[in-house]
């Protein structure tokens, strides 16, 4: 089979392989974590895979033309996560000719001071769990409507004569008018954010108001420049260490350059819950760049909103998102583990 367009590092990253009895495996890569926990953008690709997986295995003709790919996500994330092995669970919710539903669990050991004398599933406890719909493209006919719906602001604009970014210049040269690449803060800590290659406005040439943040990304697992698959996009919908630099400055009141370039961010950004909706599935051969619009709304008691939508180079939309954060001390994620409070 051809390598799938997200490259072999990132294929490795998110392999799902049947047990037997709606269970799976999957292993979490430390690559991929903030801190010690992995992120959870990468979570949910490993779930968005276990999708496509399960129905592959579990229900091999029940849609027998084209298999079925998520068109929404729902997820908790309960617990803490960690790098290392995972067990998989589904349930079947609702199997249908145009859409299914399935009830979709991550499993990890407990803490060993609560695993002591247990075994298999009974020494482990659900980190992540959560809804996912899947629906095959030819069982999605319709009625279709576009609207007058459009980016406000307006994204700030590139060199290309129609006001566009100059892609090819900016992966190229690093800059397009007042766009450029950007190194992610804190990235020692966040290593989830070395996957990706992020290029947005250099607060230097234009500014932007606070709570919006504008990325052109392209995936980039192990430094080796991919596509975006439909597995990335999901990884994607959560991939903003600009913004979070934003809500690090309205927590403290510095930037992450004011605080330094040491390996550990003041704060940790948990998410609590992520939607996904999943409006145009990927070729085969993805992506090569993709837009996220990033905006947040209100920092409240420590709990944060953000809401993301992603396009590909023509506008047309590909992913929506919101999830709820917390903001916690970084503390939380790289001390000792106990039992978690998040």
């Amino acid at each position: 089979m051809p390598e799938p367009a997200h490259g072999a590092f990132f294929e490795d990253a998110v392999t799902v392989k049947p047990l037997g009895d709606n269970r799976y495996s999957a292993f979490l890569q430390d690559a991929f974590c903030i801190g010690t926990v992995p992120h959870g953008g990468y979570t949910s690709s490993i779930l968005y895979r276990l999708a496509l997986v399960h129905f592959a295995s579990a229900h091999p003709s029940l849609y027998e033309s084209e298999p079925a790919t998520p068109i929404s996500m729902h997820l908790t994330f309960l617990r803490r996560t960690a790098a290392g092995p995972a067990t998989l669970r589904v349930t079947d919710m609702k199997l249908g000719k145009r859409t299914s539903s399935i009830h979709v669990e991550l499993l990890q050991n407990k803490d060993a001071s609560s695993a002591v004398g247990k075994s298999g599933e009974d020494a482990m406890e659900v980190k992540v769990a959560g809804y996912i719909t899947v629906s095959p493209a030819s069982a999605e006919v319709g009625v279709s409507s576009s609207t007058e719906w459009e980016l406000h602001p307006a994204p700030v604009p590139g060199s290309a004569s129609d006001g566009s970014v100059d892609l090819r210049r900016l992966g190229e040269t690093g800059a397009d008018a007042s766009w450029a690449r950007l190194d992610a803060p804190f990235s020692e800590f966040r290593r989830a954010t070395t996957q990706v290659e992020l290029f947005g406005v250099d607060p230097k040439k234009t500014k932007r108001k606070n709570g919006i943040v504008d990325q052109w990304a392209r995936l980039k697992p192990n430094g080796q420049v991919q596509r975006w698959s439909n597995e990335g996009v999901v990884f994607l919908t959560d991939m903003f260490p600009m913004a979070l630099d934003g809500i690090d400055t309205m927590a403290s009141g510095t930037t992450a350059s004011e605080n330094g370039a040491g390996p550990t961010a003041k704060y940790w950004f948990p998410t609590v819950t992520l939607s996904i909706d999943l409006k145009k599935r990927l070729p085969l051969d993805g992506k090569e760049w993709l837009y996220s619009r990033v905006v947040t709304r209100q920092l409240q008691d420590g709990r944060t909103d953000l809401d993301v939508t992603v396009l590909d180079q023509k506008g047309e939309i590909i992913a929506l998102s919101t999830q709820i954060g917390l903001v916690v001390s970084a503390s939380r994620n790289i001390g000792k583990r106990g039992k978690s409070k998040i």
